[in-house]
């Protein structure tokens, strides 16, 4: 038998709340786990700097949850306006999605996630490679000259 949990009963569990890997579920409401690097960390807490330096009347989410399609995804940034603003998952996607690459991303899996936080109402989603290297989507596709929701967020993050 398949056990499945809200997202609400996810966080909500004791005995997940201190797990050191990001939860995220599949469209059958099983949790995937992701283990993250210390640089991985890094690179989230400079992009969280940076967004809230550049984009001041919003807010930075770090690893927030996002309904989505397919089960919850959670962007390891992110940053949403008052009005998007959720207290426990996003149904309406924040603005902005950032994911920080890992050894074990491939490019299908960032693809399908961009999809997916697009579906879910995201207006850009950025990848944040290995080497800070910053690559930026619209819905349309890449976008070519860097963010237009936060023209001075620099092509890449320096730790």
């Amino acid at each position: 038998m398949i056990m499945t949990m809200t997202w609400e009963e996810i966080c909500d569990d004791p005995a997940l709340r201190n797990l050191p890997y990001k939860i995220e579920t599949n469209r059958l409401g099983q949790i995937v786990m992701s283990p993250a690097r210390s640089r991985h960390g890094e690179y989230q807490a400079e992009i969280v700097l940076l967004l809230r330096q550049l984009l001041p009347a919003g807010r930075v989410i770090v690893e927030c949850a996002v309904q989505t399609t397919d089960g919850v995804r959670v962007p390891d940034v992110a940053w949403s306006s008052p009005e998007r603003r959720q207290p426990v998952i996003y149904t309406l996607a924040p603005e902005i999605c950032v994911e920080v690459m890992s050894p074990h991303n491939d490019e299908r899996e960032m693809v399908e996630k961009r999809a997916l936080y697009f579906q879910a109402g995201a207006l850009e989603c950025w990848e944040c490679a290995e080497d800070g290297r910053m690559t930026f989507y619209g819905v349309a596709g890449a976008l070519g000259n860097g963010s237009e929701l936060c023209p001075a967020i620099p092509v890449r993050v320096v730790i």
